[in-house]
């Protein structure tokens, strides 16, 4: 339904996106996952035709970016992270407003607002000023606005930034009922907003794509691995990763040195096939270094998600 090639944005001489490329297969919920400023809110303006690429491919159904881009925003309800709303109107005649803008004749119109009352749950508020409401319920508003016309995709931008964790729930239960007939895409750096409402997760860093799969398979990977973390006085990282490198099941070992302390700092990263810390304990246990720390942490998709987007 969505294709993407070799997609780039140049603000002057900074990429901001740099050369990707993904499909969306029709229905469900994609995730486009990144920390701040990885290029996901430019991606995504660029999909709906808000920004022009610098160059590479946009096709959605069977329209180019380039010479269709009208009929690409039909198909397209856009919710900024902002919702754009007119504070000074009340919710029913902010919804008809929109209703009129979209060009729905007054049947469709009046079904239409109360089929999105309906799904967004704005029963209560219809006769309240927008600048009255939370921003949860500012939120729910821009998506009956993002959706009133009956798109088939809906693109969110951080839909869930700022709001507070019943607001979060309330909103994600939202888009999952709409991603049940619909095509999704929403942007977000919470990875556990992601992992709970998404059926694909794409991971953007620094304008490009680290990871692109399944959040069913990340999560297989994720429970492949796990770390163990140590904090060693009296050693220094040379001798420590020479010390443990060699155990069964020990696949990566990465550590720093704390001088001040005269400690170093090790993360061992192991295969959830064999259980290594007796070996490595006995290999500690050989020395005359001191086992300040050594615990294991389970390998999760927020490890993933900070491999793939820190700098080591």
């Amino acid at each position: 339904m969505i294709h993407v090639e070799d997609l780039s944005k140049y603000y002057g001489d900074f990429c901001a996106v740099d050369k990707i490329s993904f499909d969306i297969e029709k229905g469900g919920i994609m995730g486009l996952l990144g920390p701040n400023g990885a290029g996901k809110t430019t991606t995504l303006r660029m999909l709906t035709g808000y920004f022009r690429p610098s160059s590479g491919t946009i096709r959605i159904k069977d329209y180019s970016i380039d010479d269709e881009i009208l009929a690409i925003k039909k198909l397209i309800g856009y919710l900024p992270e902002s919702a754009p709303l007119y504070h000074n109107m009340l919710v029913y005649d902010y919804l008809k407003y929109i209703s009129d803008i979209r060009g729905l004749d007054k049947d469709k119109s009046r079904r239409r607002i109360w089929e999105l009352v309906d799904l967004c749950s704005l029963d209560q508020i219809m006769h309240k000023s927008i600048d009255e409401l939370s921003k949860g319920l500012k939120q729910r508003v821009g998506l009956a606005h993002a959706m009133m016309d009956d798109p088939e995709i809906l693109v969110l931008d951080e839909p869930t930034s700022g709001l507070d964790p019943n607001q979060i729930v309330e909103i994600r239960d939202i888009i999952k009922e709409i991603g049940k007939e619909k095509t999704v895409i929403l942007s977000t750096h919470i990875l556990s907003e992601a992992e709970a409402t998404c059926d694909r997760l794409v991971i953007i860093n620094k304008g490009k794509i680290v990871a692109d799969d399944t959040t069913k398979a990340l999560k297989q990977r994720a429970d492949e691995e796990y770390t163990l973390h140590l904090l060693i006085k009296q050693a220094n990282r040379v001798e420590a990763e020479k010390c443990l490198t060699g155990i069964t099941g020990v696949k990566q070992i990465q550590g720093n040195e704390i001088p001040k302390d005269n400690t170093v700092s090790l993360r061992l990263t192991c295969s959830s096939q064999h259980d290594s810390r007796a070996d490595v304990y006995a290999a500690i246990k050989k020395t005359d270094w001191d086992l300040l720390e050594f615990y294991r942490e389970t390998e999760s998709l927020e490890n993933i998600f900070r491999e793939l987007t820190t700098e080591v």
